[in-house]
């Protein structure tokens, strides 16, 4: 009788096989030669940071399951020992395989793509007979790139979701279709908490994807030529602020999206000062000199808060970094003092200064002509 290659005929086959896979240290490497039509599948998971995580978290699950398993083996590709996708796989003594050295050799029916951050050759999805699928978060093709959770908070969209596409070749984030979702973006939410509700939904979506793939795959969709934008890597370039330039909500917008892991920066009297514990918009009436000049500084006292005037108004610091960690009031008290002021040899100095060429960090001395000495109250 012909040998019969049915889902449920290689579990039995080759299920020692399998379980001694997912022991990372032992040397046996099996080389499955057929494909499938169903679930449960082999799986070959590529990703790197805490948002890929949650769909390998899932997946992990899934091969463990007695009944209707979704997933039945389930190896890891990460870039390395160094990363939160590698350090589950450890713990949960799943197999590991170096990037790039990625043996499939028919072995695997899907691939899972999720913040892996490099591009997979074509040779490496035809290997694969139901391809590569990517869990991105984003409506594409509106943020195409590696960080669409960060450029949607910091453009103030209302709108995200996930998608799961198909991987092409050569280019990132531009394959079809085969599911999308839509949810809002919460009121004044930080990238992280965006990201960590994003990361849920699309690990759900994933399985969801998984228990119907051919169906899934017969009905994908080519992306939408309009509407198509880029979100690239986040750097420390972004974070230098131009007061005169940038409002209000533009600054509290950068710091929801980067501030956790960039912190902002401005210049006090040419070093660099990192802004920290931003509290938004400030309403103040000045007791001292008044000052309309973008980057002067006041200090509410009751609030123990640095308001900062930029293009349309003022915005709140509770702690900045010169040399060390300070609060507010400990850099009303050493820097913005009447009596420093005067041992200051250019007291105009004393303003945050904007930072125009943000790769030399060369600030702008465009309004040295006013600054705010005394204290402020608030609203």
């Amino acid at each position: 009788m012909a040998a019969s290659f049915e889902s449920h005929s290689y579990k039995r086959d080759f299920k020692p096989c399998a379980r001694r896979l997912r022991d990372s240290s032992h040397p046996l490497q099996c080389n499955y030669t057929h494909t499938t039509s169903k679930p449960p599948w082999r799986v070959l998971f590529f990703g790197s940071d805490d948002f890929a995580v949650e769909s390998l978290k899932l997946l992990h699950a899934s091969s463990l399951e007695s009944k209707e398993r979704v997933v039945d083996t389930l190896e890891v590709v990460t870039l390395s020992d160094s990363v939160p996708v590698w350090r589950y796989a450890h713990k949960h003594q799943l197999k590991v395989h170096d990037w790039p050295n990625v043996d499939v050799h028919g072995r695997f029916d899907v691939g899972v793509v999720v913040s892996f951050g490099c591009l997979l050759k074509e040779k490496l999805i035809k290997q694969l007979p139901h391809g590569i699928l990517n869990v991105h978060p984003s409506l594409l093709p509106r943020w195409r790139g590696p960080a669409p959770v960060f450029h949607t908070v910091l453009q103030g969209d209302t709108l995200t979701g996930v998608s799961i596409m198909q991987i092409r070749p050569l280019r990132f984030d531009v394959g079809p279709i085969l599911q999308q979702e839509v949810c809002e973006v919460p009121p004044r939410c930080t990238a992280d908490e965006l990201g960590q509700t994003l990361a849920a939904m699309g690990a759900r979506m994933l399985m969801d994807t998984l228990k119907n793939l051919p169906e899934r795959i017969s009905n994908r969709k080519e992306q939408a030529k309009e509407g198509a934008t880029f979100a690239p890597k986040i750097s420390v370039s972004m974070s230098w602020l131009v007061w005169e330039d940038q409002t209000c909500v533009q600054i509290d917008r950068l710091y929801r999206a980067i501030g956790s892991r960039i912190p902002l920066r401005t210049l006090w009297m040419g070093k660099t000062v990192k802004l920290l514990d931003f509290v938004g918009q400030c309403n103040i009436s000045l007791t001292g000199f008044q000052c309309s000049v973008p980057g002067s500084i006041c200090f509410q006292k009751e609030t123990n808060t640095l308001a900062v005037r930029c293009k349309d108004g003022w915005v709140g610091f509770q702690t900045v970094k010169l040399k060390k960690c300070l609060s507010a009031a400990d850099f009303y008290n050493g820097y913005l003092h009447q009596s420093f002021l005067r041992r200051s040899l250019d007291a105009t100095d004393c303003v945050f200064q904007s930072v125009r060429d943000r790769d030399t960090g060369a600030f702008n001395s465009h309004h040295k002509d006013s600054f705010l000495l005394g204290k402020t109250s608030a609203h």
